[in-house]
């Protein structure tokens, strides 16, 4: 991960992080049902890795929310 969009995987790390808790998943839920483990999936949300998108879109499908909402920052 480039550090100069280090701000944007912070806030989109952010916004799995919301719309998951929004759910009731655990990050282990979550890694589960897009078949990764929750360590990979506690550094994305804080944006200690970047993602590849097939995982972005994993996620984005779990959670029944579009892309575009995990790359939402203007809420």
């Amino acid at each position: 991960m480039k550090i100069k969009f280090k701000d944007s995987y912070k806030m989109m790390g952010l916004n799995i992080a919301y719309y998951r808790k929004k759910l009731g998943y655990t990050q282990e839920n979550l890694a589960e049902r897009i078949g990764i483990d929750q360590t990979h999936m506690s550094k994305i949300e804080v944006a200690a890795v970047g993602i590849s998108f097939d995982v972005f879109f994993e996620i984005a499908d779990a959670l029944g929310v579009s892309p575009k909402q995990l790359l939402d920052f203007e809420r």
